[in-house]
């Protein structure tokens, strides 16, 4: 639903110059504040795996218990899912959901989660002190993507966990054949195999904090006989390595597991309340991607061509992909381990956190070619876009950029090229006020996303389309509200949300208004 708030705003932002009228009188010397824009719709420069628009999933407060799955509740059904929440996630059309963890899996032992839910042991949680019921377990997370068409995506238990416990449970989830954990999971009401195919070889094991904590070369020997023994029992699955922000970390994993892992795994969560720091914290993203980047590289230079004996599988004959999957503003809400404490992490997010969000969607589609997952972490409650209570939920404000962007952005991104007034911070550097990103959808389609990150101002962008006309009319989404602090409860569940308007007068020459503190999505033919 467009409020009448959103449809004013639009008025004003929508309005087009013809195209030789911008390009006389809005100059960046007679218009200092405008930005300029040049997209070269024949130049891609990355093309976008559906992948970075992941979700995540974990035992933790509320995320699974009171979350998507709640028994006996009236917004529940008969096997317990929540449809409300339900709803509102396939709405995300979430292409890959991470589960069971997170810090949670490193003490999980993943057959206390399977059969008759009676004979399911009741478990103390090491990772966030809590008691854990065993309730939702492999087969209900199994039949949850399905619900909303998303790929699983498992993490084994590389902290407490043994590699023989790792491959049982890929023989129990992608076993055909007649033995014991195949033979299990049809006894269990499943007689075809579930066909997961990315598993994630442990969690943050670099951490003190993390069950099973280990040294570099530790966690590599132990994930390298894991990796090997899931291969044998599937040699199709794909792998995740555990990535740390210490690039020698990631080196001396890789220099062991290059040749046998498809991604190694980037965890980024920043938080603060000086608005400009915060946006800026984008930065840090890029930096951990290049960090990451560069230890693939040495790594695949120093291990090619080497294979290690007695494999017998078909190894990755690709480069290492990236895989940023867990990334979010989290720092108003530490009560994890508070023993007193059942809404664990319910992180009250505002706009600012939703223009944050969208400018890593921008990073994550301008490094489309190598980082091809990401899992915004988490989907429910627990630092998530989605809180709910007993009665019904609310959306928070960076729901919508997962919304939009995933509905309406493009699978190529185009050679962008923009200059325009800056802010500056004290960690990160300077940058545009205006971030920009550019998607094509097939030969036609153009999307242009467009964060205006200036707290107080509306900002002017004139754009240069090259290599594509505009077919002349297009569609312009906008995320944006009242102030940067503006959040959606309960009580005001659409103080954010998405607004749509139509843009018209499109040529290869265009102006645009962006509201201060927005997010907008601008899309046409070509």
């Amino acid at each position: 639903m467009i409020s009448r708030r959103n449809l004013l705003s639009l008025a004003p932002a929508a309005w087009l110059a013809a195209p030789g009228e911008v390009a006389r009188a809005l100059q960046p010397a007679a218009a200092p504040g405008l930005t300029r824009v040049k997209i070269d719709a024949e130049q891609v420069t990355a093309r976008v795996n559906p992948r970075i628009y992941g979700q995540f999933i974990e035992h933790l407060g509320r995320c699974i218990y009171g979350g998507i799955f709640e028994e006996g509740s009236p917004l529940s059904d008969a096997q317990g899912y929540r449809k409300d929440v339900q709803a509102a996630v396939e709405r995300l059309r979430v292409p890959v959901l991470r589960w069971p963890g997170g810090n949670f899996v490193s003490s999980y032992h993943w057959e206390d989660g399977v059969g008759p839910w009676e004979r399911r042991p009741v478990r103390f949680d090491t990772a966030w002190f809590a008691v854990e019921p065993n309730r939702f377990g492999t087969n209900e997370f199994i039949e949850y993507c399905r619900r909303i068409k998303a790929e699983p995506y498992l993490c084994i238990n590389l902290g407490t966990g043994t590699v023989e416990e790792a491959a049982n449970w890929v023989e129990y989830c992608n076993g055909t054949e007649d033995t014991h954990y195949a033979g299990m999971r049809r006894r269990h009401g499943y007689k075809e195999p579930h066909n997961v195919r990315i598993w994630g070889l442990g969690n943050e094991i670099y951490g003190m904090w993390q069950a099973g904590h280990k040294s570099a070369e530790d966690y590599a020997k132990i994930a390298l006989e894991a990796a090997k023994m899931m291969k044998w029992v599937d040699p199709s699955i794909q792998l995740v390595a555990c990535g740390a922000g210490d690039p020698d970390w990631n080196l001396a994993v890789l220099e062991r597991l290059a040749s046998i892992v498809d991604y190694i795994s980037v965890h980024l969560y920043v938080g603060g309340d000086d608005y400009y720091e915060l946006l800026g914290s984008v930065r840090r993203a890029e930096e951990l991607l290049r960090a990451a980047d560069s230890a693939i590289e040495i790594a695949q230079a120093k291990t090619r061509g080497r294979r290690a004996p007695g494999f017998e599988i078909p190894l990755p004959t690709a480069r290492t992909q990236i895989a940023f999957d867990e990334w979010n503003v989290w720092y108003r809400k530490r009560d994890g381990r508070n023993r007193q404490v059942r809404n664990k992490l319910e992180e009250p997010y505002n706009l600012r956190d939703a223009l944050w969000t969208a400018s890593m969607l921008h990073v994550f589609q301008r490094w489309g070619d190598k980082v091809t997952m990401a899992n915004m972490a988490q989907l429910v409650n627990v630092i998530a876009p989605i809180i709910t209570s007993p009665k019904g939920l609310y959306l928070q404000p960076n729901y919508f950029p997962m919304e939009l962007y995933r509905a309406h952005s493009g699978d190529r991104v185009l050679h962008t090229w923009t200059e325009g007034p800056r802010f500056a911070t004290k960690a990160h550097g300077e940058l545009e006020y205006l971030d920009v990103c550019a998607t094509r959808a097939g030969r036609r389609g153009i999307s242009i996303g467009v964060v205006n990150r200036h707290r107080d101002r509306q900002l002017a962008a004139h754009f240069e389309i090259n290599g594509a006309l505009p077919g002349g009319r297009g569609r312009r989404f906008v995320i944006d509200g009242p102030s940067p602090d503006a959040m959606n409860s309960f009580e005001s569940p659409r103080t954010v949300q998405i607004a749509e308007g139509e843009l018209s007068g499109l040529n290869d020459r265009f102006l645009v208004e962006f509201p201060p503190h927005s997010i907008t999505l601008l899309e046409f033919s070509t």
